[in-house]
């Protein structure tokens, strides 16, 4: 399970495909070993609000709602010129 604490702000976390994973799946050392947490994140159905977490808490590592470091600093910069 990912190190989330499970609190009011954040129900969802007990919903998610990740919840019994392995929490280094989730910080992989190259592209190559981030396949198997995107699997798991693509069946996720609370997806979206990891996305909004990471987002939203600033999160600069990890895998997040399905989006690595770099995807999720591409999206940011996408929001930026969009806004």
């Amino acid at each position: 399970m990912l190190a989330v604490p499970i609190s009011d702000e954040r129900p969802w976390v007990v919903f998610g495909a990740c919840r019994d994973a392995d929490p280094d799946l989730f910080f992989p050392t190259s592209r190559d070993s981030s396949d198997k947490a995107m699997a798991i994140c693509g069946s996720c159905p609370v997806q979206p609000e990891c996305l909004d977490y990471a987002f939203d808490a600033g999160e600069r590592f990890g895998i997040w709602g399905g989006l690595t470091e770099k995807d999720r600093r591409k999206a940011r910069a996408r929001m930026r010129r969009s806004a």
